[in-house]
């Protein structure tokens, strides 16, 4: 009787058994149509693309002399929004004919083209002495730097001293090429003749 019933149930079990092939076949099909877990879009990730410690570059004019120079202690790339970050940057302007221009600020930022340097956080820009005219020290929290066409100009306050003056303004224009500074709003002028 034992081996009997057990037959039966062996074959209660054969009846079952095309029905758990379909019901396992049917799971492995859903599991086929089933959409891909979407990815992790890495372009929503702010993370730089390449570093470079101590990076120095260095343009030359159609003679083959150095026509400015752009130095960080750190340069970080992020190509989400192919920006150029700096740390400490340092550009000098140099030219024959005009007294060089030396920038320099805790932070800083590349445009896309590469052809404008916002600077910012203690910025200061020097221009250096001529034969007729002493050193010019501009100091301020923003400044934007064309070095192609020697322009540099804030919309933030500024300070500039020479030898004898100190003026305050709010907003300043500088062309190196032309040696000109427009102030644009603000202007405080203090001249003090026993500076020497």
């Amino acid at each position: 009787m034992t081996h009997l019933s057990i037959l039966d149930r062996l074959r209660a079990w054969f009846a079952l058994l095309p029905l758990l092939f379909l019901l396992a076949a049917a799971y492995w099909l859903n599991q086929q149509v089933q959409p891909l877990p979407p990815k992790p879009d890495s372009s929503k990730r702010h993370d730089p693309d390449f570093i470079v410690n101590n990076f120095s570059a260095v343009t030359l004019n159609e003679q083959g002399t150095p026509r400015f120079m752009i130095a960080a202690q750190k340069m970080l790339h992020y190509p989400d929004d192919d920006s150029t970050h700096l740390e400490a940057p340092q550009i000098t302007s140099f030219s024959a004919d005009r007294p060089a221009l030396y920038a320099s600020a805790s932070k800083g930022t590349i445009s896309g083209k590469g052809d404008e340097v916002f600077l910012r956080d203690d910025v200061k820009l020097i221009r250096a002495a001529s034969a007729g005219q002493s050193e010019l020290a501009f100091t301020t929290n923003y400044l934007r730097v064309i070095p192609e066409r020697d322009l540099a100009d804030t919309d933030q306050p500024v300070m500039i001293t020479d030898a004898h003056h100190r003026i305050d303004a709010i907003g300043m224009q500088l062309d190196n090429k032309t040696r000109t500074i427009k102030l644009l709003a603000q202007v405080r002028s203090e001249h003090d003749v026993a500076k020497k």
